[in-house]
């Protein structure tokens, strides 16, 4: 499983035009599900981004997370992030899961931040949406949990 996480001021996703998902300062989780992952990446993804030390302390250190501070998630699923750019010009997509297997691993992230006590929103999986942000810094980091193998 991939995260891209990007540190925001403010962000919101819109389908055809209608505002489904906003948060105010927080973070917004890009979400990349390989088609090996299962509930063991999802928790563990989900952990890692609640833990996860990028907001700063009095000292302007980066050394609180959103737990900390009482920040909010915005969870959008991005079957992208698993494009294999490598050879040729057009983006290969294997390595990324079905549909059947993404959408309740990318909502078992969403529960689990929720369940420690997260304000979570979410995106519409597999809808064409539009995702506002303003990344805040910027801050902007890349975690990893491959299947069977733990993101430190």
């Amino acid at each position: 499983m991939r995260a891209l996480i990007q540190r925001v001021s403010r962000a919101a996703v819109h389908v055809d035009d209608d505002l489904v998902s906003e948060i105010g300062h927080g973070l917004l989780v890009l979400v990349g599900v390989h088609q090996k992952d299962g509930e063991w990446e999802a928790h563990r993804t989900a952990e890692k981004i609640a833990h996860l030390r990028v907001f700063s302390d009095d000292a302007g250190q980066m050394n609180l997370s959103v737990i900390d501070i009482g920040a909010e998630v915005l969870v959008v699923s991005q079957f992208t992030l698993y494009a294999d750019t490598r050879r040729g010009r057009r983006p290969s997509f294997v390595d990324a899961a079905s549909p059947e297997v993404a959408e309740p691993l990318v909502r078992a992230l969403a529960e689990r931040l929720s369940g420690l006590g997260i304000q979570t929103a979410t995106g519409v999986f597999g809808a064409h949406m539009d995702v506002e942000l303003t990344n805040d810094g910027p801050v902007t980091l890349l975690i990893e949990s491959a299947a069977g193998r733990p993101a430190d």
